[in-house]
């Protein structure tokens, strides 16, 4: 079912299995590929998974470049460091090793080095000016699903403003998801993580946004995600499960695709951006009393998504603070610091996000302060 939906709907080649990070070079020459420069982390690199990655390229007989300095939440000086690598290395393609934060990165590098101007030249959709260069995204976390989707997140150094930059052509031509990449994780990044996928999964579903296309795909990927979570925990050796949670994470970055997001997402980016507070705790810590807040315009919605027997969205709350309580996630806002006289400020922040249009209830700066304490 996971693979036929897919192959349907991905306009993104998707290589899946263990070991398969083996094929990256094969992949890069079926691409036309001469010269490739690789954007990962130092985290990936210490774990060894890009040493991998670079031998496949080497051993295919292509040039090899690395830029290595990726950080969580990737900000037009991580962009700028890494265009500095293509604009001496000239590459023909470039790959994204790593989790959401590496392969959003390389997007950013490709519509710079492509189009030239700046990242802001690309704020929005549709913005770029030319062809990019084909791209292949290797995720080393169950998270984000940006290898199959057209968008990047950057946040401006200098404002923190999270610049959503989207356009058809900075989807990957190929994205490999080995689940061997993502065994070496910390717990907490594999919870993160998790939780910030199953977030994808059940916001797609009751977007204003949403079609029959990006529901089969929420639903796919809420079915893998929600059976592999615990298991993923409690084992981490799991590959069957860390499999699963990969392809996951990939259907419900594709029904974004189709559909986007709502206010979890929007309620989430002025705690990264004040606090410093991880995006999957961020969500986690807000996706139960968004799923309460949106009750009265989507029950049905939240019971379809869930199955036949589920009791609508007080139960699917409750299940996703199970999730966060099995993680050892923070529980409140308050476990992270986060200021209460803040609210009203980060209510307003909230509202001015981009995901907070397509929620399924309109959500002013009252509702998101409701939902901020909520949580607190």
């Amino acid at each position: 079912m996971s693979k036929d939906l897919l192959d349907k709907y991905s306009p993104t080649r998707i290589v899946a299995g263990p070991g398969s990070l083996a094929q990256l070079g094969k992949l890069s020459k079926e691409l036309g590929a001469a010269r490739v420069l690789v954007v990962s982390d130092r985290g990936v690199a210490s774990a060894g998974h890009t040493r991998r990655g670079l031998d496949s390229l080497e051993s295919a007989g292509l040039e090899v470049d690395l830029y290595d300095g990726v950080e969580e939440n990737p900000t037009t000086i991580h962009v700028g460091e890494g265009l500095e690598r293509a604009n001496a290395f000239r590459p023909d393609l470039l790959v994204g090793l790593g989790g959401g934060s590496a392969m959003d990165c390389a997007k950013g590098i490709n519509f710079v080095y492509s189009c030239g101007g700046s990242m802001a030249d690309y704020h929005g959709v549709g913005k770029a000016t030319s062809e990019l260069l084909p791209m292949i995204g290797v995720p080393t976390t169950s998270g984000t699903g940006s290898e199959t989707q057209s968008f990047a997140l950057i946040s401006d150094a200098a404002t923190h403003e999270k610049m959503a930059c989207g356009d058809k052509r900075a989807a990957f031509k190929a994205a490999i998801l080995d689940p061997l990449t993502t065994v070496t994780q910390p717990v907490q990044v594999t919870a993160a993580t998790g939780i910030d996928a199953i977030s994808h999964a059940v916001e797609s579903y009751v977007t204003r946004q949403r079609n029959d296309v990006s529901k089969k795909l929420s639903v796919e990927a809420w079915s893998l995600l929600s059976g592999n979570f615990q298991k993923v925990i409690e084992s981490p050796e799991d590959v069957d499960a860390r499999a699963a949670m990969q392809l996951g994470a990939c259907l419900a970055g594709l029904a974004i695709e189709h559909s986007m997001l709502g206010a979890a997402h929007s309620a989430a980016n002025p705690l990264t951006a004040r606090y410093g507070v991880i995006h999957g705790v961020a969500v986690g810590l807000l996706l139960p009393g968004v799923v309460r807040f949106n009750s009265v315009a989507c029950e049905d919605d939240y019971r379809e998504l869930c199955g036949a027997s589920s009791e609508g969205s007080e139960s699917l709350a409750s299940r996703l603070e199970e999730f966060r309580s099995l993680s050892g996630l923070p529980g409140r806002l308050s476990d992270c610091k986060v200021n209460k006289e803040d609210i009203p400020l980060m209510s307003l922040e909230a509202t001015g996000q981009w995901t907070a249009q397509f929620n399924p209830r309109e959500v002013t700066p009252v509702g998101f302060s409701e939902i901020y304490r909520a949580a607190y």
